[in-house]
């Protein structure tokens, strides 16, 4: 009987495989920590941007400990900071944090958490964890990488608002300081090394592209629904190139072997042994 190759685990890695080819636990917990304080510095300019809104101290900080999604966060305020209506604003930030959902359905998988723990790992389930988790090659070491990057980030996130807010008329103009690029930025950094493949790098450049056009005319956080179509575009056409026929007098069949070359080749091995 043949040894039958052991299944992939949901990270492609053979399960038992996984602790072995892991990262080390401090290489993952720095890379995790690196993303967390660099992302939750930009709560202080949420905390100064929702007070610049109007909302009060408590309302910023029952924003960044409920919602905990830094995009939707400031569309939100930011919407209401130009007087825009508050139902208009909450659909907006609503539809960016669409993302989240299709993150926690790739995250589910890869950390295979149970339970009643479930509900506490979705809260978290957000750019920067999503990014950090699926940067590792096992099980372990992403529950790892997820579970400090979502703990630093949602502990400094919540104190630099609170801090924004009861600060934000010393701290000024929040684009002097430019806090608000930090998280898209960590983001960007994260995402350049996993696009490998052509594929990737269009599905990128594509979802690029129909930001910088959309979001000048669009509502906000539709620009981010309508950019995440580029990945089923670029599939697309790439599965339609696969399926155009050869041109005439191609073959794309394999050529069947000559008869007797396998005897021929069989005697051949005989004669030299």
């Amino acid at each position: 009987m043949t040894d039958q190759p052991e299944p992939a685990g949901p990270t492609g890695i053979s399960e038992s495989r996984a602790t072995s080819v892991g990262r080390p636990d401090r290489a993952v917990i720095r890379d995790a920590l690196g993303v967390g304080v660099a992302v939750g510095l930009s709560g202080f300019a949420f905390g100064v941007t929702s007070a610049g809104a109007g909302l009060g101290i408590w309302q910023s900080c029952a924003l960044s400990l409920l919602v905990f999604t830094g995009a939707s966060q400031f569309a939100l305020v930011g919407a209401l900071a130009a007087g825009g209506n508050p139902l208009t604003a909450a659909a907006g930030a609503f539809f960016l944090g669409v993302r989240n959902a299709f993150y926690g359905l790739r995250l589910s998988a890869v950390l295979g958490y149970r339970g009643a723990v479930r509900p506490l790992v979705a809260h978290w389930v957000i750019d920067e964890t999503a990014a950090v988790t699926l940067a590792q090659p096992g099980r372990r070491s992403a529950r790892l990488g997820f579970t400090v990057t979502g703990a630093s980030l949602y502990v400094l996130w919540n104190l630099t608002t609170l801090g924004g807010a009861l600060g934000a008329r010393a701290l000024g103009d929040t684009t002097a300081w430019g806090l608000d690029a930090a998280a898209p930025a960590v983001f960007v950094a994260l995402l350049a090394p996993m696009l490998r493949s052509a594929v990737e790098r269009c599905a990128a450049g594509l979802a690029v592209l129909l930001l910088l056009v959309s979001l000048p005319v669009l509502p906000a956080g539709v620009p981010v629904l309508l950019a995440a179509l580029a990945a089923p575009a670029v599939l697309a056409v790439q599965g339609g190139a696969r399926r155009t026929p050869a041109p005439e007098g191609e073959s794309t069949e394999v050529p069947a072997p000559r008869e007797g070359a396998g005897a021929d080749h069989g005697t051949t091995r005989e004669g030299r042994s």
